[in-house]
């Protein structure tokens, strides 16, 4: 039964992506869903790309190793969108751009600031190995396939409902797999597991002290959590163009600070779930078997099958947000960036994404749109095939990504007196402070995160201001922008 109900799952994703396909006829709606969305599509997607394997099986797996502190990496990932619904979202939703490095072209003028997008395209492509990595483990248990077979199903589901209709089929995806989670995580597998374990009494009486002390996980590794996933939240392609989607700056805001709250409860959940796990088979070789194991080993037939669906629909939605993020990075920034270095030219970026606005696109640059979202999804499947664990070049892409890119990004959002030669300076002193720190400290070290940082400050002030400010028009331009008078 629980086989059957993943079957009929892949299959509903695959259906979804299709009905999305009559709802993408231009560009702007295979890129960002036509900015229509309200409220209840908002909130749902952006709950869903955000609360991925890490967030659901890791975050189960964290709570079985630390007990209620263990919720603290996706409290971080849920101040993160919090943060950026309130302070940012609004002013991002009325530049009506695609991309990070368009926003940054936009604020400093220029083309130094568009190295930025080679980063963020590495960014999210390991987003996408990552989850892709992931979903394959629950595969191989349910389908008793090897690893490669299970990469291959998850990547051909994944890649078929994004590659009909764009961000419309990941939206309409996202909005069921947001209520399968629901279920899954809050209505069965929480009581569930508690159930098993005798309650909250029963915690108490199986469980040492330390699983419910909220700092056993250790003050130096929760802030930096923080300092990872909260600002990088803050700067990912995968989240902006989640922004970019809302009908209005207020959907946007409060829709995404609808989407931190329910994610902050989600870690609370996922760390009690955790804790139950760890009363109740408390041998388990690997912490994040335990999701897997609760599912199969204690709920019942059919509804365990519910549970990991959940799963699979974080792991998913994950993916394909990150891969339509990837190909909208490669195609907008990243080839016309190449082409430029070639001489062969290119068009001006945001005054490509002003036309799909005012006039729509035609249905070959849709098809475009679709080969670039089908060569990065199956570059992205090798990959997760060939490399047994990506969690060290996650961290290094992660760790370049708020160390190069977050101060001349803010930066651009609340200082007038930023210049385009003060962010490019920072972003390369800060990425490559990040990768020295790394030599020196160690990949999986904490102290990286912060030289790059703070080198990216100090330059990018002192480039600054010692430099020309940026030109009037620029300014006028990007100020008529944030206030949405372009329109």
């Amino acid at each position: 039964m629980n086989l059957l109900i993943i079957l009929l799952y892949l299959a509903a994703m695959v259906l979804i992506g299709w009905y999305g396909k009559r709802r993408a006829n231009s560009t702007e709606d295979y890129r960002v869903a036509g900015r229509r969305l309200g409220y209840l599509f908002f909130t749902g997607t952006m709950s869903a790309v955000v609360l991925g394997g890490a967030a659901t099986i890791g975050g189960v797996g964290l709570g079985y190793t630390y007990g209620i502190s263990g919720m603290w990496m996706v409290a971080a990932i849920a101040i993160g969108v919090m943060v950026l619904s309130l302070a940012f979202a609004g002013r991002l939703q009325r530049l009506g751009v695609y991309t990070v490095s368009q926003m940054l072209q936009l604020r400093y003028g220029g083309r130094a600031v568009k190295a930025s997008s080679v980063v963020m395209l590495g960014y999210t492509a390991m987003l996408v190995v990552t989850s892709t990595s992931a979903y394959a483990s629950i595969f191989k248990v349910l389908f008793d396939l090897d690893r490669p077979w299970g990469i291959v199903i998850g990547s051909v589901v994944v890649i078929a409902y994004s590659i009909l209709g764009g961000m419309w089929s990941i939206t309409l995806t996202d909005l069921m797999q947001f209520l399968i989670m629901t279920v899954g995580m809050f209505l069965l597998l929480l009581p569930f597991s508690l159930h098993a374990a005798g309650g909250w009494s029963g915690l108490h009486e199986r469980l040492d002290a330390e699983f419910f002390d909220p700092g056993a996980m250790g003050a130096e590794s929760i802030v930096t959590m923080f300092v990872v996933y909260t600002l990088g939240l803050l700067v990912g392609q995968d989240i902006w163009q989640r922004v970019f989607t809302s009908k209005t700056p207020r959907v946007a805001r409060w829709g995404g600070f609808a989407a931190g709250v329910y994610t902050l409860l989600y870690g609370i959940a996922g760390a009690v779930i955790g804790m139950g796990a760890a009363a109740v088979m408390p041998n388990l070789e690997v912490p994040d078997d335990a999701f897997a194991a609760l599912a199969q080993d204690y709920l019942p037939e059919g509804l365990g099958g519910v549970v990991l669906a959940a799963g699979v629909a974080a792991m998913m939605s994950t993916a394909s947000g990150a891969l339509i993020a990837s190909a909208t990075v490669a195609r907008v920034d990243v080839v016309p960036l190449i082409a430029r270095l070639f001489g062969r030219g290119a068009g001006d970026d945001v005054d490509q994404a002003d036309a799909g606005q005012e006039s729509g696109e035609s249905d070959s640059s849709m098809r475009l749109d679709r080969l670039y979202v089908l060569g990065i999804g199956v570059i992205v499947t090798v990959i997760a095939m060939i490399v047994p664990s990506v969690v060290t070049a996650l961290t290094i892409a992660y760790d370049i990504l708020v160390g190069g890119l977050l101060v001349a990004i803010l930066g651009g959002l609340f200082w007038k007196r930023g210049t385009g030669a003060g962010a490019a300076s920072s972003m390369l002193v800060g990425a490559l402070g990040v990768l020295v720190s790394m030599i020196f400290f160690g990949v999986d070290a904490n102290e990286p995160i912060y030289v790059g940082l703070v080198l990216s400050v100090v330059v990018y002030l002192a480039v600054s201001l010692l430099t020309p400010r940026t030109d009037a028009a620029t300014l006028t331009a990007w100020r008529d922008r944030v206030e949405g008078s372009r329109r």
